[in-house]
């Protein structure tokens, strides 16, 4: 018998799989349990437009982070930080000042987690940051750091 899984259930599938069972799997246990519902025409039709309408969502964020990546990609992202001695900063620049500066001077919201430092911003200079908006989506730009006035 074929069913369509409403929950993880192991050994079986995830769940949204169309999966073959034995009849009385399918009627004692997983009908029974709520874990599954019998593939009928109209149960098949709601699956493939879940999966098409989960398709879509996917492509639209994605154009959406390749359209924030293009925006800023090769952009320098200006910070002012408060100068120490012989041109170090107290403390130093982290990625979620880079994410509000980011925001605020080009309007593209970055995640601070999505920011890829080589190496702690601790001096005044011009470092290469990389943002990772998704997976095979990123945006490479300058972050240049001067003294407070």
């Amino acid at each position: 018998m074929k069913v369509i899984l409403t929950q993880d259930v192991k050994g079986s599938g995830k769940k949204g799989q169309l999966v073959e069972v034995s009849d009385g799997y399918a009627r004692n246990f997983l009908l029974k349990k709520g874990l599954a519902k019998e593939a009928t025409a109209q149960a098949m039709n709601d699956l493939k437009n879940q999966e098409a309408a989960k398709k879509y969502h996917a492509d639209m964020e994605k154009k959406a982070a390749q359209e924030a990546a293009a925006k800023i990609e090769g952009k320098t992202v200006k910070i002012t930080a408060k100068a120490g001695q012989k041109g170090r900063l107290f403390g130093s620049v982290t990625a979620k000042e880079i994410a509000e500066a980011t925001n605020k001077q080009f309007g593209v919201t970055v995640d601070k987690r999505k920011i890829v430092l080589d190496t702690d911003i601790k001096n005044f200079g011009t470092y290469q940051v990389e943002i990772k908006f998704m997976a095979g989506v990123t945006a490479k730009i300058s972050v240049m750091v001067s003294e407070e006035q």
